[in-house]
């Protein structure tokens, strides 16, 4: 896998501690004159684009980013605080030749990241990944380097969040209202606390809002999709119809019903899939999700004669199975969904719109839409590693692993893989009965633990 080759980026871009290298200032400025490099390919004026969620780091990495890439010639344009799909999309829109997004996504605010978008608006690829690293180590090539005269410069893109704004309304169907709908967003004080309850209330919502304070210190600190109890209390307390818990960049959404029921990716998934199908709509009744996708999601498609085709983990490669075959619908447990007929990476926000719109559509609460959907047990271990072999190789976890996966039979199944950002394994079990599930991936969590277990 490319994955293993890469130092720096990993299956969501690049991640660490703000101001620790690869996030350090050298290193950024460094990382800003590769990116100007491999997409500044001939002479004339260029720009690449930076947004940012709200952590501190963000303005430290922004200038260190500006710095490098003006060094080689090229413009930034700096759009400020916005989720990482409105980078993407601004990318494309305003010509860009590259975009760069400064989150790292759920982690706390002392961490953050770097996501690079081409001028398509998607990510790129793990080739494109490799070389921009190439070059951060190496440095770059002294023709590439501006004049004095020639360097380039930044300036604000002061309506950057109502272009995205609009641009999301527009993907609500004008034939449909949400006019009197009660919303609950949990905003994680992150990227999206102004668009996200601002595009549903210029929609015609009755929205309430939390997390959206931010302060460069706060986001997802409490907040967020990995805390769905924030907006579920919001949803109950206030009889509210759905409820939005986002990340700190925005480009994923956990769902509350309106009975208070937490409805991650894969239900979101199946609801929008059943949807898309019914209206004719889901290109080769298939949807993509990922190889963690409960098996809830393969059971409620299959009833409604629509396939899954399985990724490996991480959006993009959801994406890429996606375009690869002309597919619009895929996603993933976490909450990223991607309509690819209308955006080029997952989007909270948007998501957001289109399970409103099923509701609409239908006239159906969101607790009645999910009943289409069935949890499996699945219970997922994470062991500290030392070193990542092929676990072929390894004797007492493959020996282990074949017994279970003869004792479940088809009733269900277990998946090994390696961290893409840490040093561990992951073992995920899913099967009818939970205790069952519980002791299956214990018995493969031990044996590897035995073998490669960090000391």
């Amino acid at each position: 896998m490319a994955n293993d080759k890469r130092k720096y980026f990993g299956t969501d871009g690049m991640r660490g501690v703000a101001t620790v290298p690869p996030l350090d200032p050298e290193s950024l400025v460094r990382l800003g004159q590769a990116i100007a490099q491999v997409f500044v390919a001939n002479r004339g004026r260029h720009q690449i684009l930076i947004g940012k969620d709200t952590r501190l780091s963000g303005y430290m990495i922004e200038t260190a980013l500006s710095a490098g890439i003006m060094s080689m010639g090229a413009d930034v344009l700096l759009v400020g605080p916005l989720p990482t799909p409105g980078v993407a999309y601004l990318t494309k829109s305003m010509r860009a030749d590259a975009g760069v997004m400064i989150s790292a996504s759920h982690n706390p605010f002392e961490d953050n990241g770097i996501k690079i978008f081409g001028a398509d608006g998607f990510k790129l690829p793990d080739e494109t990944e490799l070389e921009i690293e190439r070059l951060m180590t190496d440095g770059p090539s002294p023709e590439f380097r501006a004049e004095a005269g020639k360097v380039g410069k930044a300036k604000r893109v002061d309506d950057a969040l109502g272009r995205y704004t609009v641009f999301l309304k527009e993907n609500f169907p004008r034939e449909l209202s949400i006019e009197g709908l009660r919303v609950g967003f949990d905003c994680a004080n992150g990227a999206a606390y102004q668009l996200a309850p601002q595009t549903f209330r210029e929609l015609g919502a009755e929205v309430m809002a939390r997390g959206i304070s931010p302060n460069g210190r706060n986001i997802n600190a409490g907040f967020g999709s990995l805390y769905p109890e924030i907006v579920r209390e919001l949803v109950m307390e206030n009889n509210l119809d759905i409820g939005i818990a986002l990340d700190g960049d925005a480009d994923r959404a956990i769902f509350v019903d309106e009975k208070g029921n937490v409805l991650d990716g894969d239900v979101i998934l199946a609801i929008c899939a059943i949807d898309l199908h019914t209206r004719g709509a889901l290109t080769g009744e298939t949807v993509v999700a990922t190889v963690m996708s409960n098996l809830g999601l393969q059971e409620a498609l299959k009833q409604e004669g629509i396939n899954l085709v399985r990724a490996q983990v991480g959006d993009r490669y959801v994406l890429e199975e996606m375009i690869k075959s002309g597919y619009v619908l895929g996603g993933e447990q976490s909450g990223h969904t991607i309509f690819s007929d209308v955006s080029t990476t997952g989007d909270g926000t948007l998501s957001a719109l289109k399970v409103v719109e099923v509701m609409r559509r239908t006239g159906k609460p969101l607790s009645e839409l999910a009943k289409v959907f069935r949890h499996f047990p699945q219970k997922l271990i994470n062991v500290a590693v030392r070193e990542k072999p092929d676990f072929e190789t390894l004797p007492s976890v493959t020996e282990v692993l074949h017994q279970v996966e003869d004792e479940l039979g088809e009733s269900g199944r277990v998946l090994l893989r390696y961290s893409g950002t840490e040093n561990k394994a992951r073992v995920m079990v899913e099967c009818e009965q939970t205790e069952k599930c519980k002791e299956y991936a214990s018995q493969i969590a031990s044996a590897i633990e035995r073998e490669i277990g960090s000391v």
